[in-house]
């Protein structure tokens, strides 16, 4: 290591504050994170990119410094599902340190790193308190039966007034309007539970059905007087 001329001819003071880095909490624990292996927990994050079209919500469940699950989730440009593929699978078995300095391929997805990273360096984890943390696959359950991403869209102009398109329950088919035309229910098919179904042999018509539901006051007894498909009428 090199020192300049001025710092060789300075005489040594010794260091009294060495108390090291202060606790933080991790999975139940107070830690001094002095090394990437202190560091524990299961977080999530939101990124975007720079010209702000499109976002991504990333999951992270570190153990020992280890990224060991994954959950990439993007909305808003196409391309970015593709990145979002690369991704998951370049950020499984990774250090925090070596994600945060890795191209996740899509910016919007390299911003969520950037914002979890310091949610994970400074101990704010979802899991921060809870003993043990969360296992490996925690990360799916946010996604629900079918593993779908919550996805809400929703589209209005002043002229023809709101239409839900995709709520939490799933794919918005009708919304039913009240006597002055006011939204008061809607009929949803959950997608995930379709597909699952599907992939155990269900006949389509039959799991659509299965995965039918309404949410509010749908019927006419309820006082719907109309109902619409929100992505033609």
């Amino acid at each position: 290591m090199l020192y300049s001329a001025e710092v060789e001819h300075m005489c040594r003071v010794a260091k009294g504050a060495d108390h090291g880095p202060a606790p933080i909490p991790e999975e139940g624990k107070w830690v001094q994170a002095k090394e990437i292996k202190d560091i524990s927990g299961l977080t999530h994050g939101i990124g975007w990119c720079a010209p702000q079209q499109g976002c991504c919500k990333l999951t992270l469940n570190v153990k020992d410094g280890v990224i060991q699950e994954a959950l990439v989730e993007t909305i808003g440009c196409s391309g970015m599902t593709h990145s979002a593929a690369m991704a998951a699978e370049i950020l499984s078995g990774k250090t925090v340190l070596e994600a945060l300095n890795t191209d996740l391929v899509c910016d919007a997805i390299n911003t969520a790193m950037r914002e979890l990273f310091l949610q994970i360096a400074y101990g704010r984890t979802q899991t921060a308190f809870s003993e043990g943390g969360l296992p490996i696959g925690a990360g799916l359950e946010d996604l629900g039966k079918g593993l779908r991403s919550q996805v809400g869209t929703m589209y209005g102009t002043v002229a023809k007034g709101v239409r839900y398109l995709e709520m939490a329950e799933g794919f918005v088919t009708r919304l039913a309007l009240d006597k002055e035309d006011l939204v008061i229910g809607y009929e949803f098919v959950n997608l995930g539970k379709v597909m699952e179904s599907v992939s155990k042999g269900v006949d389509p018509k039959e799991a659509i059905a299965k995965a039918t539901g309404t949410y509010g006051r749908f019927t006419k007894e309820d006082g719907a007087v109309k109902h619409i498909n929100p992505r033609h009428e």
